[in-house]
């Protein structure tokens, strides 16, 4: 993959408007045109344009709604048009990053697929449209605005594409109450495969979930999601619809979709017509997945949100200890952080159906689990990492906190009650980054006042000659470097910095028995060196407890590692540096 580029999957909504009121969209009373002076064609123009100058590309441009059909056929015409030029643009750059050149693609509902299908022959659009399953509920839960039923215009619609070698495909949304007729279900498959021009290996089942519906619609049960699908394995295995079956059908819900991601905000981007960015379509509109406008914010900005609001919403609830023990978690990383939150849950609302896939695909469980579960946490949960540090195989020795504690010297480094950090009046007690139960990411701008208080008994501690001891800082940037005979990766290191006793005896204090040290200068000074994408790192201890720490690692292996990566006290930070991101 072209490491000079980062490639985001795009899905545009060049309209809010929708001919459709189903019962179930997502967008609820949003499916309107909002009154604004962009059109449509230039703000997609104009973010692919401004990603592009931040070496972002966008691998996949797919138009999604609203209803994207309910456009004019010129404004239609002129973004497919766009869309297919990128794609012969961009081709080269595209094809580096490892990614396939596709073609035009929408998302749509299809009752006015018609309008525009002079277009979609010109360019080769490919479709993905929404049917309901079984067809006899399909007018129930899917009329227009004005009540009227839609199911024989879109049929009409389907066979305008019969002789149109674009890839077109229908998905279906199964609800407790779509459920509830699975014979009907399996004879409609059949039917479309049949009589019309899709090819009913190429669908998507989606489950619903029914936080929108008004009590109109429940969701399955997770017991009976994996009955649904074992059904429809009974019913299509060895039939000319197996590959469906075992593929397409249920895709959604193994690793090739936006859930293997340990942090979804990091590929996937939902455009407005008004330069609003959203997650995806399930967080479109939704305050806690909006990442900026790309009108008013730079790319850097919205590229950072993003990651920080899924962090966010990861981690409204605990990790699941299930999820760190049933071996899968390196394909589904707990699941869509917008559903966990709806239903309140931490973990995937299909976790038994997809693994009922993982294991009839040949998925292994993870024989690296306990390794991979300690990395996925570092990076995307707040939680005490010690209780999931992986241990060798057949071998049991102590606990970090059992080795602290047979050591009253090592108390000092791991005291959560010395270093106090405040920034701009409001104080943050330090603990060592390995013992600590939560993580905390704090934010600095330029206008930031930084303050280190270091309790005064400190430098007394495992020390003979305190007059010599200093107060040692560590500044490490979010950039990873790899180094040594190991290759091990870790944070780039960028300062170290000491100050010694007889300089902090003369400075004022506002705390009793603290030391006080203003380091927003310090900081400022490698403002150049901080990551813009990644949280950065300080750590805070004594000199002569840095010495003793690295002689503890020498001669005890089980501390060694354990604490391997810095045990210091610390803190995370973004530093929003206007003059670095303009």
């Amino acid at each position: 993959m072209n490491s000079d580029y980062k490639y985001i999957h795009l899905l545009y909504v060049p309209t809010m408007a929708c001919n459709m009121a189903c019962r179930y969209c997502y967008l609820e009373d949003n499916t309107k045109d909002e009154q604004t002076s962009y059109k449509a064609l230039d703000t997609l123009k104009y973010a692919v344009s401004k990603f592009k100058e931040s070496n972002v590309i966008p691998f996949n441009i797919s138009l999604h709604g609203g209803e994207v059909t309910t456009l004019s056929k010129e404004d239609f015409h002129n973004l497919i048009a766009y869309i297919s030029s990128y794609y012969d643009m961009n081709k080269d750059i595209i094809t580096a990053g490892g990614f396939k050149v596709g073609r035009p693609h929408i998302k749509t509902n299809m009752y006015q697929l018609d309008k525009h299908i002079d277009t979609i022959k010109e360019f080769n659009v490919s479709i993905s449209g929404s049917l309901d399953l079984p067809l006899s509920l399909h007018d129930e839960y899917r009329l227009t605005k004005g009540g009227g039923k839609t199911l024989d215009k879109i049929l009409e619609n389907i066979e305008l594409l019969k002789d149109i070698p674009n890839k077109k495909k229908v998905s279906a949304t199964i609800f407790k109450e779509h459920y509830q007729h699975l014979d009907q279900i399996i004879e409609d498959i059949i039917f479309l495969h049949k009589n019309t021009c899709l090819d009913m290996n190429d669908f998507n089942f989606m489950i619903g979930f029914d936080y929108n519906s008004n009590g109109l619609l429940h969701h399955m049960s997770e017991d009976e999601q994996v009955k649904f699908y074992q059904r429809m394995h009974q019913e299509f295995d060895g039939t000319d619809l197996d590959a469906g079956v075992n593929g397409a059908w249920f895709d959604e819900f193994g690793p090739e979709y936006c859930t293997n991601c340990d942090n979804c905000g990091e590929k996937f981007f939902l455009l407005e017509k008004n330069g609003d960015i959203y997650s995806c379509v399930r967080g479109q509109k939704n305050k806690d997945y909006y990442y900026g406008n790309i009108y008013q914010n730079s790319v850097e900005e919205i590229l950072k949100t993003a990651r920080e609001k899924i962090f966010i919403n990861h981690n409204r609830k605990p990790f699941n200890e299930e999820c760190a023990k049933c071996g899968y978690l390196y394909l589904c990383k707990t699941g869509c952080p917008f559903v966990k939150n709806t239903y309140q849950t931490n973990q995937s609302y299909t976790c038994k159906l997809q693994q009922q896939l993982y294991k009839d695909r040949g998925y292994k469980v993870d024989e690296y689990n306990e390794d991979n579960v300690y990395t996925y946490l570092k990076k995307m949960r707040v939680t005490k990492l010690d209780n999931y540090m992986p241990k060798p195989k057949g071998q049991e020795y102590p606990s970090l906190e059992e080795i602290i504690n047979s050591d009253p010297k090592l108390k000092y480094i791991y005291d959560d009650s010395v270093f106090i950090l405040n920034v701009d009046d409001v104080c943050y007690p330090l603990a060592s980054q390995i013992l600590k139960n939560k993580r905390e990411i704090i934010y600095l701008t330029l206008k930031s006042k930084v303050m280190i208080y270091m309790k005064k008994s400190l430098l007394d501690a495992e020390c003979d000659y305190p007059i010599n001891n200093s107060l040692y800082i560590m500044l490490l940037s979010g950039n990873m470097v790899t180094y040594g005979d190991e290759n091990r990766t870790k944070q780039q290191h960028i300062m170290t910095h000491q100050i010694y006793k007889g300089v902090l005896d003369n400075i004022p204090s506002d705390k009793e028995d603290y030391y006080a040290y203003d380091i927003t200068n310090l900081i400022y000074e490698y403002k150049d060196h901080l990551s813009l994408d990644n949280p950065n790192n300080i750590f805070f201890t004594t000199s002569a407890l840095r010495d003793y720490h690295y002689t503890k690692q020498k001669n005890n292996a089980y501390y060694h590692l354990q604490a391997i990566n810095l045990p210091f006290q610390n803190m995370e930070f973004y530093y929003i540096n206007k003059e670095m991101i303009k």
